[in-house]
């Protein structure tokens, strides 16, 4: 690579982040480390109508959740600030000038009326109006228009836009990392608009003077930027600027059906398609940190999404994802998202967690239903913790730890015949015996008296354990009465045996 790795996550703060979004940063984040580069964030926020409070924010705290952080940002080693591009209005308008002195841009002051006027006659004649060579020269713009009059008309106030002069039969061959060459026709573009008489500029516009300013040496963006890679080609070359190298993402698509990802499918399918929750007067989005996700677990499978190294390996600590990611190992193609194997990376995650982790979690739920234990949480969560995705399923999946059932699970009192009082008071004189109350202890002597006795196995066991449980569920059977105790086994025994 000619010059040092710069790369930026550049998102504007009109709501939350959106899954796809993250995929962008973490791409961005990944090829910079790879690389021993910067990856730095921008805000753009030159469209001020549409800003979001509570966005930008938002947007650091999600890159902080997934351990995805900026080198440089608002705020943090600001080598090339400001970074919020409302701050750096100032600078734009040189900029358009010099593209106009150029002879790259022109004034116009064609009315939203009178373009939409020739939108209409454009769509009654069966065509497309697009403001470009076919019709600059017959426009309101400074084009057809001398320079004292344009002159006399800014000073006047009048509104005004600085479009981009698009260059006629040209054909554009652009290179991109993931999709090779791409061919564009410079007579189907349309003349951008890039500055607006109230001072601000179009993305357009700010976006290549503040990549150009910042050093960014590749723009790694998603693949709805794919048709403005001509002009901002087109844009680098008025400039008599160094372009970056462009690489354009796949889309993150629908589970089911077609087309792009969106928060509505989310809402309709049941799973976030936003990194944290995002609360409105609307309502509230769901965010995969409040679903109970670990963020490595989102990481990994946001960088399985349109990437793999080549091999049959799925679970990447963060480490291993910037060793082996490649742009050139990315698909063009499109990438389906898939809610439950999402859920399956999570659970590898919760799996590799220590018990004692998981236990401090889980005594927040516990706290929280107003249950005070003796028993160790530690011990519970390692009994039940492969049956999970999710910390917060733990509780339905341990909840006869703690307290004894209400009601018995209707299939599994089939299993309840008339000979089960008699053998379950069996199991209570056995329990009572035993002095050394561990599981391997109890196991051990009540199997020997099943044996000696000649009593079938699931005859004792099922039963047992619906007494214990109030249904078939739940880890190795003896461990749940080590665990819950002698006086609390007989306890619900006797319970079972006076309701069923």
């Amino acid at each position: 690579m000619s010059r040092p790795v710069r790369v930026r996550f550049a998102p504007s703060p009109t709501g939350p982040l959106h899954i796809g979004g993250v995929r962008t940063a973490l791409f961005n984040y990944l090829f910079a480390k790879k690389h021993n580069g910067v990856f730095y964030l921008r805000i753009e926020d030159t469209d001020q109508t549409r800003f979001v409070p509570g966005a930008e924010a938002y947007i650091f705290e999600a890159l902080e959740w997934l351990g995805i952080a900026p080198d440089e940002t608002v705020g943090k080693n600001e080598k090339f600030g400001p970074y919020r591009q409302s701050e750096r209005k100032a600078m734009y308008k040189q900029y358009a000038d010099e593209l106009i002195e150029k002879g790259w841009a022109y004034y116009a002051f064609d009315t939203a009326e009178k373009l939409d006027e020739l939108r209409k006659k454009a769509e009654s004649e069966g065509k497309t109006f697009i403001y470009n060579h076919t019709v600059r020269e017959q426009l309101d713009n400074s084009l057809t228009v001398s320079r004292e009059k344009i002159e006399e008309r800014i000073a006047n106030g009048e509104h005004f836009v600085v479009r981009f002069k698009t260059p006629v039969n040209e054909l554009l061959e652009l290179q991109d990392i993931i999709r090779g060459t791409i061919k564009f026709d410079t007579n189907l573009l349309d003349d951008k608009v890039l500055f607006k008489s109230d001072g601000m500029p179009t993305y357009h516009l700010a976006n290549i003077v503040d990549d150009h300013l910042m050093e960014t040496s590749h723009v790694i963006r998603g693949e709805e930027w794919l048709p403005s890679l001509p002009l901002h080609h087109l844009l680098y070359k008025a400039f008599e600027w160094e372009a970056p190298e462009f690489a354009h993402l796949p889309l993150i698509l629908k589970p089911i059906g077609n087309g792009k990802l969106s928060k509505r499918d989310g809402d309709k399918m049941g799973f976030p398609v936003f990194p944290l929750e995002w609360k409105t007067e609307e309502g509230t989005s769901m965010g995969y940190r409040e679903n109970g996700f670990f963020p490595e677990a989102v990481v990994n499978f946001l960088a399985l999404l349109g990437w793999n190294d080549g091999t049959e390996q799925e679970i990447f600590s963060l480490e291993e994802l910037v060793q082996k990611f490649d742009l050139g190992r990315i698909h063009k193609a499109g990438a389906k998202f898939d809610p439950e194997k999402n859920k399956w990376f999570n659970h590898q995650y919760l799996q590799k967690q220590s018990d004692e982790n998981l236990a401090a979690s889980f005594k927040k739920i516990v706290e929280k239903k107003g249950i005070s234990t003796a028993l160790d949480l530690t011990k519970v969560v390692s009994l039940i913790k492969e049956r999970a995705h999710f910390v917060n399923e733990f509780w339905d999946l341990s909840d006869y730890f703690f307290e004894a059932p209400t009601s018995y699970d209707e299939k599994a009192t089939k299993n309840w015949k008339e000979e089960t009082p008699s053998l379950m008071q069996q199991v209570i004189s056995e329990l009572e015996k035993i002095e050394d109350f561990t599981s391997v202890n109890i196991e051990t002597l009540l199997k020997e008296w099943m044996t000696t006795n000649e009593i079938g196995m699931g005859k004792v066991m099922q039963p047992l354990r619906l007494s214990l449980v109030g249904a078939l569920k739940g880890p190795h059977l003896f461990d749940i009465i080590e665990m819950i105790g002698k006086a609390e086994t007989i306890k619900r025994i006797e319970k079972a045996i006076a309701t069923l």
